[in-house]
């Protein structure tokens, strides 16, 4: 895939992993966009790790199997950086 659809696709499921967990990052603006859109895109690259590790295939495109796919990753991203940093949002 080339970097404008990965860029395109960790905009989508960055975004769904903020409808599906209740927020994300804090702010507004640029930065909630350049966020929302690293946290999908590590979304999409562990989404696609895991997914290909347990065989369920990997993310190949701007389609629904690999919007899924990426979207579990991404909640898996901020869950996982909620953790971390002890706090609801990334803010």
């Amino acid at each position: 895939m080339g970097l404008l659809t990965w860029v395109l696709i960790g905009l989508v499921v960055g975004f769904l992993a903020e409808l599906v967990l209740n927020g994300g990052p804090g702010g507004i603006g640029l930065r909630r966009l350049l966020l929302t859109g690293a946290l999908g895109v590590a979304g999409a690259i562990v989404g696609g790790y895991v997914s290909a590790a347990l065989g369920f295939g990997e993310v190949t495109g701007f389609n629904v199997r690999s919007v899924v796919i990426a979207a579990a990753g991404a909640i898996l991203v901020i869950l996982a950086l909620r953790m971390v940093t002890g706090r609801r949002g990334l803010a």
